[in-house]
């Protein structure tokens, strides 16, 4: 049996945005300390990716940039907090932390921050600084980094840690150590997936995480199978009232499906799945007028939001009306 390649970019960007406070206090408590929480904060990703393309560097990719307040005596001052999530070992890393580090502090003319989270398996490459040195000058960057590896030390804590970002932690080095042990991926993906109810997280947190777990511990389709059903059971025998292995599971095929047909009928077998979805969330289809709406949809990462909300929506009313906003942006 033969496991996909897992991609961590994507769900990782999910996850930081939807919980960044979190983020900090886990792999920087010292930075998160210093925050002031109560002035919220704000990402600021298209004004990053000006920078990008401006910065003659190559294929580059910055995870995040966020502007947020820091705790002061004297007047506010926001700062900016640029964090690339790094998953293999590169030469050139540090040096374009410096160059984006540089371009954001030009651009804004505000205090910048590069973290880098560093989640690769070599435990010996860990780039934090970058400097030179001509005719009497220096130029140095010195930036924080969280290494995952330095995390599967202390099993214990992380399974005993509340913060999503522990659980974040455990299914990617689990993702990780069994890259070619497709029958221990399936173990600790399903103890995964049972931590997440016995830990007490709400039905939305769930549902994020879930997310995360699923899209990074990817399985042989056998093997998926199995564990789908093993959780369904689970939930059965706890009365935990979540469909979200179920839905997502669906989502995940209607990627999938995507990939290998061919974008136009990607986009139908979503659709499908979406209206699937929402028929078992609310135990009613969707009505025809808002179906009508949903054939007009072309752009994926539309349909992924939809999906999203699909999961987390209250009512089917609230979720037509999601639609309805959506669909009236593309136009």
């Amino acid at each position: 049996m033969k496991v996909k390649r897992a991609t961590y970019d994507s769900p990782w960007k999910v996850i930081i945005e939807l919980y960044f406070p979190e983020f900090v206090a886990f792999f920087f408590p010292n930075i998160y300390n210093q925050i002031d929480w109560e002035k919220g904060y704000t990402f600021l990703d298209k004004e990053l990716q000006q920078i990008v393309r401006d910065a003659e560097t190559g294929s580059r990719r910055v995870d995040k940039l966020v502007r947020v307040t820091r705790r002061s005596d004297g007047a506010e001052a926001w700062v900016l907090i640029h964090i690339e999530v790094q998953g293999e070992p590169e030469k050139a890393f540090a040096e374009r932390m410096y160059i984006y580090n540089y371009r954001l502090f030009d651009k804004y003319k505000q205090l910048v921050v590069s973290l880098a989270v560093l989640t690769d398996d070599n435990p010996n490459w860990r780039p934090s600084r970058f400097s030179y040195e001509l005719f009497g000058g220096r130029v140095l960057l010195e930036f924080p980094i969280a290494k995952l590896l330095d995390y599967a030390a202390n099993w214990e804590a992380l399974q005993e840690n509340d913060n999503p970002f522990a659980v974040v932690t455990m299914a990617h080095l689990q993702t990780q150590a069994t890259q070619r042990n497709p029958a221990d991926r399936y173990a600790a993906k399903l103890t995964l997936a049972k931590m997440l109810y016995r830990k007490g997280y709400g039905r939305k947190d769930i549902l994020e995480l879930f997310r995360f777990i699923d899209w990074v511990m990817r399985l042989p389709p056998e093997l998926e199978e199995q564990f789908m059903s093993d959780v369904i059971a689970y939930e059965a025998e706890e009365k935990e009232p979540f469909l979200a292995p179920f839905e997502i599971l669906a989502m995940q095929r209607g990627r999938e499906q995507g990939l290998e047909q061919g974008l136009e009928q990607g986009l139908e077998s979503a659709r499908k799945l979406l209206l699937m979805t929402v028929q078992v969330r609310f135990a009613r289809p969707l009505p025809q007028t808002a179906q009508e709406r949903l054939e007009t949809v072309i752009d994926t990462a539309v349909l992924e939001n939809l999906h999203r909300k699909a999961l987390l929506a209250d009512s089917l009313d609230e979720f037509t009306d999601y639609l309805v906003d959506q669909t009236g942006q593309q136009s």
